[in-house]
């Protein structure tokens, strides 16, 4: 069964922290920060559920290890670069993914004399249906 349903299963990835060098600032790259990432993968997982075969569905350590590798590996100016690396890499890897949610946060954010407790971004991306 294809369409709507499909996409209202879930499996979820979330605060996976790991220290990266991005930032548009000079220190952000030198020194490194953390970064969070909180991951959603939407597939049908009725065919896993009933048969309990990891082959049917996505093997989220996959899916951490790749994430880790985007956001320790080559820095990039914005967290929205690093979200859409993800995503983009989630959806390529793992075709019964249909759509991906990914949150990239930075803790801790200053912003001339106030620290706030962090900033993210949020991105939705679809599988291309053609």
């Amino acid at each position: 069964m294809t369409g709507e349903r499909e996409n209202e299963d879930r499996i979820l990835l979330e605060g996976m922290v790991f220290s990266g060098h991005h930032g548009a600032l000079p220190a952000e790259r030198d020194l490194g920060q953390p970064f969070v990432v909180d991951v959603e993968l939407r597939l049908d997982l009725r065919p896993a559920g009933l048969s309990d075969d990891l082959e049917k569905t996505v093997d989220y350590s996959e899916v951490y290890r790749r994430v880790r590798q985007i956001v320790t590996g080559d820095p990039v100016n914005l967290i929205e670069t690093v979200a859409e690396r993800i995503a983009t890499e989630i959806l390529e890897e793992h075709p019964p993914v249909q759509t991906v949610r990914v949150r990239v946060a930075k803790p801790h954010v200053r912003l001339d004399d106030t620290v706030l407790t962090g900033s993210a971004v949020e991105i939705l991306r679809h599988r291309d249906p053609a």
